[in-house]
């Protein structure tokens, strides 16, 4: 029996200053909040104070857990679920970046099942912990409507994926407004984080209807968006988009999945803590140009998402328009184009492809590579 399954959070608000909706939401969940957040973006932008005011306007009472660093390890994981339980807190707002958001996802796993986090690398959840707002701050993850977490195991240097249904935030707030202050580099790694999920999603092997839906119309917004956003950070119009974006990046590859690119930046975030979504960009034009032979005719559907001219081509002329596309805007978002501009060791290539090869997201490309390839690849965009 063939089928597909699709799910998303209970109820996403989207709009201008929702996030002064969560109070009024929370009530719903729970008395005592968890609000979990990074160490300090958040309260410089204010919105930090925009949560808290409005959960203390709806009579709740919350404790701030602000030590979520960049790529949440197992150690933050632990920490927060320590306070979580010493506080009685028994509902969770995640406020920030996809790191906050897996973080507070990793603290909810905990709430709910016994041991410890790093025994959720290879099991899936199966009781529900605390429930989860997320309110996303920058325009990339999609991590608030989605079923994964990432975190990273600093010991063994290695970025776990954990998923399951009970990961999925109950309420996903997207307020655009919240992600102005990102700054130019922030905007571009994120948004072309944003752009690998829905491209990923769309050629996965476990693509559906569903999915396929939601992963091109994100490619024609964040293609269309993304420079305009870089270029301008109080172009409301391009926040506004990108958000949606995003979010629709994050439905589809949370009910398909993601691919190479995603096993591939795991390692260089995981050796070199370069940021996922930077490590994603420098990935992803040259991974599809691995992948273009083997689903050409979806790359044509890419080309075309993203505006490009594809009549009167021929299937391989049109797909390859797919790649050139994706090449240039990378290049537009001014982020480092080389492995060794952002400080990787040519000496751990071979090691990182293995790592990548034995990442459950390579089974689900469309070409089946080798540990050579994979190499081949590394060094392609080295310097």
């Amino acid at each position: 029996m063939s089928f597909s399954i699709f799910q998303s959070p209970e109820k996403i608000i989207y709009g201008e200053d929702t996030v002064n909706l969560t109070g009024r939401e929370a009530v719903t969940f729970g008395n005592k909040v968890l609000v979990v957040t990074g160490k300090g973006s958040s309260k410089k932008t204010g919105a930090l104070d925009k949560v808290l005011k409005s959960l203390k306007d709806s009579s709740l009472e919350y404790i701030v857990f602000d030590k979520v660093e960049s790529d949440p390890s197992v150690n933050t994981v632990r920490e927060g679920v320590k306070l979580a339980k010493q506080e009685g807190a028994n509902l969770i707002v995640a406020l920030g970046g996809g790191s906050a958001l897996d973080a507070a996802k990793g603290i909810s796993v905990m709430t709910g099942n016994k041991g410890d986090i790093v025994d959720y690398e290879k099991k899936t959840p199966e009781k529900e912990g605390m429930p989860i707002i997320a309110i996303p701050t920058t325009a990339g993850t999609g991590s608030e409507v989605t079923k994964f977490t990432i975190i990273t195991d600093t010991e063994r240097k290695i970025k776990m994926l954990i998923g399951g249904d009970t990961l999925i935030p109950k309420v996903a707030i997207l307020d655009h407004k919240l992600t102005v202050m990102m700054p130019p580099a922030v905007t571009a790694a994120t948004g072309m984080d944003a752009l690998t999920h829905a491209i990923e999603a769309f050629i996965s092997k476990k693509s559906q209807p569903t999915t396929d839906m939601y992963a091109l119309s994100a490619i024609k917004i964040i293609s269309a968006n993304l420079a305009k956003a870089v270029l301008d950070g109080e172009n409301l119009e391009a926040r506004k988009n990108m958000l949606l974006g995003q979010m629709y990046a994050g439905l589809a590859f949370s009910n398909a999945s993601v691919a190479l690119v995603h096993s591939m930046s795991r390692p260089l975030g995981a050796y070199f803590k370069v940021p996922h979504g930077l490590a994603n960009a420098l990935l992803l034009p040259v991974v599809m140009e691995f992948n273009r032979a083997a689903c050409a005719e979806k790359f044509v559907s890419i080309a075309k998402a993203m505006g490009e001219k594809t009549n009167h081509k021929s299937v391989r002329d049109a797909s390859s328009l797919a790649v050139e596309a994706v090449n240039k805007l990378f290049f537009e978002t001014g982020l480092p184009k080389t492995l060794k501009q952002v400080g990787v060791e040519k000496e751990l290539i071979e090691k990182m492809a293995e790592d990548a090869m034995a990442s459950g997201s390579t089974a689900n490309n469309p070409r089946k590579p080798n540990v050579k390839e994979l190499v081949g690849i590394y060094n392609k965009i080295y310097e």
